[in-house]
């Protein structure tokens, strides 16, 4: 995982080596602990295959996190994981962008 600070918001990278994703909730939600932060984008744009195991942790995460008055997004996935969690019915749950940036914004920005 990389873990950047961004204003009021951490931005988590994930890759493959993170695979498998057990626990990803529990360690996830150790690091917004340790920085004091409940506001966090994943950035996926390496992850290619969201399992289903790895869809029950980001909805396990998302509930923490809405439980302490956070917010979640995430932003650079591939067209493979969108279908999994459109599939599931979590495109409300699970918000995604583009970039970094829109994400943390919570909206599309601009294209120049």
């Amino acid at each position: 995982m990389k873990i950047d600070r961004g204003p009021d918001w951490l931005i988590v990278g994930l890759d493959p080596t993170d695979e498998p994703f057990d626990n990803l909730a529990d360690r996830l939600w150790a690091v917004l602990k340790q920085h004091f932060v409940y506001r966090i984008v994943l950035e996926m744009e390496y992850i290619d295959f969201l399992p289903s195991h790895a869809i029950g942790q980001l909805v396990m995460l998302h509930r923490r996190v809405l439980k302490n008055g956070g917010a979640m997004r995430l932003c650079g996935l591939s067209s493979e994981c969108l279908e999994a969690i459109h599939v599931c019915r979590l495109d409300q749950a699970l918000p995604h962008f583009p970039t970094r940036a829109e994400a943390v914004y919570g909206r599309e920005l601009a294209r120049v």
